[in-house]
């Protein structure tokens, strides 16, 4: 079992984890609909470059191209036959990069084997048993061990099943687990799981998660406000995970572009660490001129006072009606649930 984790946590306040992989590859000639997982073969220098570009902008862990890596995704492009051998060659091309920057810049860099959501509903409301999902899953962290990943980082979840299936198909592996869920429906997953639930949620799993956090979402202001309401369920030694979109998109000449600017995400990056995350980056939209932003404003940072929702909002912008009922302590809305597939990292 890879120990780089934990060592790095033990030697560091803070990790930063890298920024964007499909908005950046869209910059770099990925075409709307393409599988990102097949430039790990067909475009493997474009892989390696932004990995690249991730490090000497200052990230300590890099996620593999792999997010859409399970059957179920690539599936949808006739490689579902490839699961092994695509998420195999992300882990490499990562570690690679990893082991030969980071000797070069004299730091030791975690690789981090991403694994998004199937794009499956799961039993009662699809048709996807907690079995099968982890069989996938499982199939898709054996490529990513043995390309070298360092952990297996579950990410963009939406559903306490798929979120279990997960962690128990990439606990065969036997390397540390880092989950985060996407917290973009009025405060709580799109399946209407909050903050406070996945926290306890994941003290329950098993294999239990090294560490744990959101991801993606709606912007900045409502990923730091959902860490805030995620304290009222942490344990002591908890590592929590901030990955904040790049701002909100927008469509712009035919084409999706995020609004935050590194300013925006420099202040996300501070206001995060005052919620108490101690592995922070970046989701969509996020490219390393972001990332190197965030990485100045935490240089010698020390965290204040956790903020309150209202902090939140006032520093980052607006943030919904349900994320604010939960920041207030008052009763919860009844989930909102709606069907449909997650979009690509971006």
């Amino acid at each position: 079992m890879s120990d780089r984790l934990a060592r790095l946590l033990a030697d560091r306040p803070y990790l930063l984890s890298d920024g964007a992989t499909g908005t950046n590859y869209f910059d770099m000639g990925l075409q709307a609909g393409d599988a990102p997982e097949m430039w790990n073969v067909d475009h493997p220098e474009r892989v390696a470059d932004l990995h690249r570009r991730m490090i000497q902008a200052g990230a300590d862990i890099i996620l593999t191209n792999s997010f859409g890596g399970t059957r179920y995704r690539l599936k949808l492009h006739g490689a579902e036959a490839r699961v092994v051998e695509l998420n195999r060659r992300a882990a490499r091309i990562a570690r690679e990069v990893a082991d030969t920057v980071g000797a070069s810049l004299k730091r030791d860099i975690a690789v981090a084997g991403s694994m998004g959501p199937t794009g499956e509903l799961f039993e009662p409301l699809g048709p996807l048993t907690v079995a099968e999902g982890a069989s996938a899953f499982a199939e898709q962290a054996l490529g990513l061990a043995e390309g070298g990943a360092d952990m297996l980082w579950i990410e963009t979840m939406s559903s306490k099943d798929e979120l279990r299936a997960a962690v128990e198909g990439a606990g065969t592996a036997g390397l540390p687990l880092v989950t985060t869920l996407s917290f973009d429906t009025n405060g709580r997953t799109m399946m209407g799981v909050t903050p406070a639930e996945v926290a306890r949620f994941c003290h329950e799993l098993v294999p239990r998660p090294a560490a744990y956090g959101a991801n993606c979402g709606t912007g900045a202001a409502e990923l730091v406000a959902a860490l805030v309401n995620m304290r009222a369920a942490e344990e002591p030694g908890d590592v929590i995970v901030a990955k904040s979109n790049c701002g909100v998109p927008h469509f712009q000449e035919g084409r999706i572009v995020y609004d935050g600017t590194p300013v925006l995400m420099a202040d996300y990056a501070r206001l995060a660490r005052d919620a108490g995350a101690r592995i922070i980056g970046g989701c969509c939209g996020t490219t390393p001129g972001h990332l190197a932003a965030i990485r100045n404003s935490l240089r010698g940072y020390e965290p204040g006072e956790p903020p309150t929702v209202d902090q939140v909002a006032e520093r980052l912008g607006a943030v919904s009606a349900g994320t604010h009922r939960q920041g207030e302590g008052g009763p919860p809305e009844a989930p909102r649930r709606r069907k449909g597939r997650r979009g690509e990292k971006a």
